[in-house]
C-alpha cells in the first residue's frame, strides 16, 4: 500500500481515505449504515437546502440486481461483490427557480459519507461510470433531479480476489500538487 503524505497539518483522514475495488461483500450492520446516512444528512449545502438524496440498495435486498445492473460492466465486475450501493442525486430547482449549487452542495455529503465510512473502518468508492438515463428512469427521478454518482460502501477485502489487471491498481492513487489545483486570482489552465 503506497503511503500518502503531505507537507502541510492536512489531517491524516485526507490521506488515509481511499477507495478500493475489493471487497467482502459482507452486510454492514444497520447501525454503521445509519451513520453512514447520518452524516450526509449534516453536509453543509446553501440556503440549508439539503438538495441532495440517497438512494440505495442492500447486497441481497430486492433492488440489489436492479441497481448493479445500471452500472457499467467495468464497475459491475467488482461492485457486485460490495455490501450497499448508493445513488446521489440531487434538486436542480430550489423554490421554483435553477439551484446551481446543487451538484456542489451533494459532493459535500458525499464526502461526509466517505469519511464517516472511514472512520468506521469501512471504504466507499464512488463512480461516474453507470448509465445515467437508465438510472434516472428506473429511479423514478422528477424532471428537476439528476443523477450525480454512484457509491458502493463495504469492508475492503484482499486484492487477490480481483482480476489481475485490477490487483496492480488496488492502492491508493497520489494526487496533483496543490500548486496545480490553487490559484491566487485568475483561472490558470
Amino acid at each position: 500500500m503506497t503511503d500518502r503524505s503531505s507537507d502541510t497539518q492536512v489531517h491524516r483522514i485526507f490521506l488515509d481515505r481511499w477507495s478500493p475495488r475489493a471487497y467482502d461483500g459482507s452486510r454492514l450492520r444497520d447501525a454503521d449504515r445509519d451513520a453512514l446516512f447520518e452524516a450526509a444528512r449534516w453536509a453543509p449545502s446553501a440556503f440549508n437546502a439539503q438538495p441532495w438524496r440517497l438512494l440505495y440498495a442492500e447486497q441481497g435486498d430486492a433492488n440489489w440486481d436492479r441497481f448493479v445492473s445500471l452500472l457499467v460492466p467495468f464497475n459491475q465486475s467488482w461492485a457486485k461483490h460490495t455490501s450497499l450501493l448508493i445513488f446521489f442525486v440531487s434538486a436542480t430547482t430550489f423554490n421554483d427557480r435553477p439551484y446551481y449549487n446543487h451538484s456542489f452542495d451533494t459532493g459535500a455529503a458525499w464526502m461526509s459519507l466517505a469519511l464517516q465510512a472511514h472512520m468506521l473502518g469501512l471504504h466507499a468508492h464512488g463512480m461516474a461510470g453507470f448509465d445515467h438515463d437508465a438510472a434516472r428512469k428506473e429511479l423514478g427521478l422528477p424532471d428537476d433531479f439528476r443523477v450525480e454518482a454512484a457509491v458502493v460502501v463495504g469492508r475492503q477485502a484482499d486484492a487477490s480476489i480481483l482480476p489481475e489487471a485490477l490487483q496492480e491498481r488496488e492502492q491508493p492513487s497520489d494526487r496533483k500538487p496543490v500548486g496545480e489545483i490553487a490559484f491566487a486570482g485568475n483561472f490558470v489552465n
